[in-house]
C-alpha cells in the first residue's frame, strides 16, 4: 500500500469558489464499512479520507449543507444541519439544505455505503461533520486575522462573523471567502466543547416542515417531466410468477396508451396519463406460469416451519453454558412457541419511480434510500455508464427498509428505454401491498427453566425463518452460504442483556419462497415480542413481579435497567389499575439505543384491546435533537402498534391474500394512546432513533393483556376472539 504523507492526509478538505461566489467546502470522511465487516464484503483499498459531504457559505452569508441522505421523516434534513451550524459557528436561521446527488462523495461511514437505513445518519456523520465544520471555522478565522495582521488566537468566530476580540472588530463569513479558500486546513481543529453546544441537543424546528405543510415540498410521486408519460405495470399474482402468452390488443385500443411492454415478470402499459395506463392494464389479456409457488400457503409454510423447529440442526448463534445441565437441574421448565407474521411495509406512498433514458446517459427521479444503489441498477439496466446516470433524490413517504429494493426503479428503467422518452410508473396500492419484499415470518421454539428460588437455569431460543441476507446481500455483491450465520435474521435474541447461566440461540433457515427483506427494525422487530414475553412467562413461573425480574438478570447501573427503571417510575409502575385492564413492561436494544415501554390497555368483553397509554423511556446515547427523538419514537409505537394489533400477510395458494388498508388495517387517530417521551441524558456514543421504538411494543402491550385478563398472547396479530370472555 503507498504510504500517505501528512499532505494528503490533511488535503481531504478542499475549498473552492463556486458560480456565484459561493464558498464551497468539499469534506471528507473516514471511511469505514460496517457492510463490509458484517457481510465480509470486498473492501476498496484503504484510505484515510474520502469526500464526503459538502458546505457552501454564499456571499451574503448563507450557509447550504448539501445532505447525501435521504428525507423519509426521520428529520435528517435538520439534524445533520444542526452539527454543521453549531460547530461552524452560524446562526440558524442562515442555515438551509440541499439533497446530494449520487455519488461516493455521500458515503455513510455507518454503513459503508451511501445508503440511509439502519438509523446511522446520525451516527455516522456526527464526529465527522463536527470536525469538518470544525476546520472551515478555523480557516475563516485565519483569514480574518490574517487581515488585520494579528494572531488567529485573538480571534473568535461567533453568530456567522469573525470577531477580533482585542479591537472589538467584526467580519462577516461573506467577506472571507476568498482568503479562506487559500488556506491548508488543520489536521487536528479544536472542537467545541459540548457545554457550549448552541443546538445539539437542544429542541430545534425542523427545516424540512414548512414545505411539507405548504404543499412545496416534491415526493417521487409529485416528480413531473417535460414529455413525460405514465406507466403502470400488471404483475403476476401469483409470487415468482412469469408471463406466458399476452394479448394486448384491446389495451391498445384505449385511448391515450402508447405503448404495451412485457416484462417477463409483467407486462407495462404506458399512457399519456396515469387513468389510461390503468385503464389498459385492465383490457390486457395475459394468462401466466404460476410456477412452484402456486402450490405454497400460510399453512404450508407454518408446516415446514414447525417440522424444521424439531428436526433440523440449524446453526448456533448463541451459546453459554449446558442447555441440557441447566434442564437436568430445573425446578419447574416451560415451554413455548411464538409466532410473528410475515408483514408489509406499507409505506404510504406507494412505490413510484420516473427516469429518462437517452441514448448516452439517463436522469432518475424518486424517494430512494441508496442512491449510489440505484445509480448502478439504472446503469446496467439501460445499458449506459455509471457516471451517465443522474439521481434526483426526493422526499420518501415513507421507507422502513422498502426503499432500498431496485424493483420499481428497474420497472421505470425498462419501459423508459422501450418509450423512448421519461416515464413515470406508479404501483397502485394493491400492487404495494401484494408485491412488497416481507418481513419474515419467524417461528420461535423457546424453552427456559428456574430453579426452587426462580432464578433461570437455562434458556434455549431456535429461531426459525427465510434469510434476509440471501436475497437483500446480492445487491451488495454478496452470496449466504448453507452454514453461514445471517444475524439480521434473528438479532436481538442472541445477544440477550439478561444473566442466563445456560444459554443458547439457534437459527434455522427456511426458503420459503416469499420474498423477504428489512423491515423497521429488522430482526429485532419480531425477536422483541418473542424474548421479552417469554421473559414475561418466566417471571410469572417465578412469581416474580415482571419488572423485578427483568432488573434481578441486569447488570446494576446498566443502560437496559436506566431505562426500564425510568419508564416504570414513570409509568407508575404497581399502582392499581381498573378491572379489565392490565400494565406491561418490554425492554429492548436495537442500532445502539435501549427503550423501554411501559403499556397500559383495557380489554374488552369481546376481547378487543384498547392501549390506553404508553410512556417510553430511551438512552440513545448523545443526541442532537431531542424533537426528532420524540417524534420516531412515537412513531416507532405506532407503526409497532399497527403491526401488534392488525399487521399479517397471509399467502394462498401462492398469492397474497391482503389487497389494500380495508384488510391490512392501519392504527387510526382514534385509536391513539396518550404517549409519554423521556429521555435518559447520556454521554455515550449514537444510537439510533428511527427504528429502536418498534421492537419493544409489542411485548410491552401483549404482557399488559395478560396482566389484564391472564391469558398469553404467542401469536401476532392479537385477536381478539381469543380473548373474548365466554358468556
Amino acid at each position: 500500500m503507498t504510504k500517505q504523507t501528512d499532505t494528503d492526509r490533511r488535503s481531504f478538505l478542499k475549498a473552492s469558489i463556486a458560480a456565484g461566489g459561493a464558498l464551497v467546502f468539499g469534506i471528507g470522511l473516514p471511511m469505514r464499512s460496517k457492510a463490509a465487516e458484517r457481510f465480509n464484503l470486498p473492501v476498496e483499498p484503504a484510505v484515510d479520507f474520502k469526500p464526503n459531504a459538502f458546505i457552501k457559505i454564499a456571499k451574503d452569508g448563507r450557509v447550504t449543507v448539501v445532505v447525501g441522505q435521504a428525507e423519509m421523516g426521520q428529520g435528517v434534513l435538520t439534524s445533520l444541519p444542526m452539527i454543521v451550524a453549531d460547530e461552524l459557528e452560524v446562526e440558524w436561521a442562515n442555515v438551509s439544505y440541499e439533497s446530494g446527488p449520487a455519488d461516493k462523495a455521500f458515503f455513510n461511514p455507518a454503513m459503508g455505503m451511501q445508503g440511509t437505513g439502519g438509523s446511522s445518519s446520525v451516527k455516522g456523520f456526527f464526529n465527522p461533520l463536527r470536525k469538518a465544520s470544525a476546520q472551515v471555522r478555523e480557516m475563516l478565522i485565519a483569514a480574518a486575522a490574517a487581515s488585520w495582521n494579528v494572531s488567529a488566537d485573538v480571534c473568535r468566530a461567533e453568530n456567522g462573523k469573525v470577531i477580533n476580540t482585542v479591537s472589538g472588530k467584526s467580519i462577516v463569513y461573506g467577506e472571507l471567502l476568498e482568503a479562506a479558500a487559500k488556506i491548508m486546513p488543520s489536521d487536528k481543529p479544536k472542537l467545541k466543547d459540548p457545554k457550549d453546544f448552541k443546538y445539539i441537543g437542544k429542541p430545534i424546528k425542523r427545516l424540512d416542515s414548512p414545505a411539507k405543510v405548504n404543499g412545496s415540498a416534491v415526493y417521487g410521486i409529485d416528480v413531473r417531466v417535460p414529455g413525460m408519460l405514465y406507466a403502470t405495470i400488471l404483475r403476476s399474482p401469483v409470487i415468482g410468477g412469469t408471463v406466458k402468452t399476452v394479448d394486448d390488443t384491446a389495451a391498445k385500443a384505449v385511448k391515450g396508451v402508447t405503448h404495451v411492454v412485457p416484462l417477463g415478470y409483467g407486462v407495462g402499459v404506458i399512457a399519456d396519463n396515469f387513468v389510461n395506463a390503468r385503464k389498459g392494464r385492465t383490457a390486457l389479456k395475459v394468462t401466466w406460469d404460476d410456477g412452484p409457488m402456486a402450490a405454497v400457503s400460510s399453512e404450508t409454510i407454518m408446516r415446514s416451519f414447525s417440522d424444521a423447529a424439531d428436526n433440523k440442526k440449524g446453526l448456533q448463534a448463541t451459546k453459554v453454558g449446558d442447555i441440557a445441565a441447566g434442564k437436568a437441574a430445573a425446578a419447574k421448565s416451560i415451554d413455548a412457541v411464538y409466532w410473528a407474521p410475515f408483514l408489509a411495509h406499507a409505506t404510504m406512498e406507494p412505490m413510484n419511480f420516473t427516469a429518462d433514458v437517452r441514448a448516452d446517459g439517463a436522469e432518475v427521479w424518486g424517494g430512494v434510500q441508496a442512491q449510489m444503489l440505484v445509480q448502478g441498477t439504472v446503469a446496467k439496466v439501460a445499458g449506459v455508464p455509471v457516471d451517465k446516470v443522474k439521481v434526483n433524490t426526493t422526499m420518501l413517504g415513507g421507507g422502513f427498509g422498502r426503499r432500498f429494493e431496485m424493483d420499481y426503479v428497474v420497472d421505470a428503467t425498462l419501459l423508459s428505454k422501450a418509450a423512448g422518452k421519461p416515464v413515470k410508473v406508479v404501483w397502485t396500492r394493491e400492487d404495494d401491498m401484494q408485491n412488497d419484499v416481507y418481513r419474515p415470518g419467524t417461528y420461535n421454539k423457546m424453552s427456559a427453566g428456574i430453579d426452587g428460588a426462580g432464578k433461570p437455569v437455562f434458556w434455549h431460543h431456535r429461531v426459525v425463518n427465510d434469510a434476509i441476507m440471501a436475497r437483500a446481500g446480492k445487491a451488495f455483491g454478496f452470496i449466504l452460504k448453507d452454514d453461514q450465520l445471517d444475524d439480521s435474521s434473528y438479532e436481538g435474541a442472541h445477544n440477550l442483556p439478561y444473566n442466563f447461566t445456560n444459554y443458547q440461540c439457534d437459527w434455522v433457515r427456511v426458503d420459503t419462497g416469499v420474498p423477504v427483506g428489512f423491515w423497521r427494525s429488522v430482526g429485532s422487530s419480531h425477536t422483541g415480542f418473542s424474548t421479552e414475553c417469554f421473559l414475561d412467562e418466566l417471571a410469572a413461573t417465578a412469581g416474580k413481579d415482571p419488572l423485578a425480574y427483568r432488573l434481578s438478570l441486569l447488570e446494576p447501573g446498566s443502560r437496559f435497567a436506566g431505562v426500564l427503571k425510568l419508564a416504570a417510575e414513570k409509568a407508575g409502575w404497581g399502582t392499581k389499575l381498573p378491572a379489565g385492564s392490565g400494565r406491561g413492561i418490554a425492554v429492548a436494544e436495537s442500532f445502539g439505543s435501549y427503550v423501554a415501554h411501559v403499556a397500559e390497555v383495557t380489554v374488552g368483553a369481546d376481547g378487543k384491546v384498547k392501549v390506553d397509554r404508553v410512556v417510553c423511556a430511551a438512552d440513545c446515547g448523545q443526541i442532537v435533537n431531542p424533537d426528532t427523538v420524540t417524534a420516531q419514537m412515537e412513531s416507532s409505537v405506532v407503526y409497532g402498534l399497527t403491526a401488534a394489533l392488525y399487521g399479517e400477510i397471509t399467502i394462498k395458494d401462492g398469492r397474497v391474500v391482503q389487497k389494500n388498508f380495508t384488510d391490512y388495517k392501519m392504527l387510526r387517530m382514534n385509536e391513539m394512546p396518550k404517549f409519554e417521551m423521556h429521555i435518559l441524558p447520556s454521554t455515550e456514543k449514537h444510537g439510533g432513533v428511527g427504528e429502536p421504538g418498534t421492537p419493544p411494543i409489542a411485548p410491552a402491550v401483549v404482557n399488559a393483556i395478560f396482566a389484564a385478563t391472564g391469558k398469553r398472547v404467542r401469536s401476532l396479530p392479537v385477536k381478539a376472539a381469543d380473548l373474548a370472555r365466554k358468556a
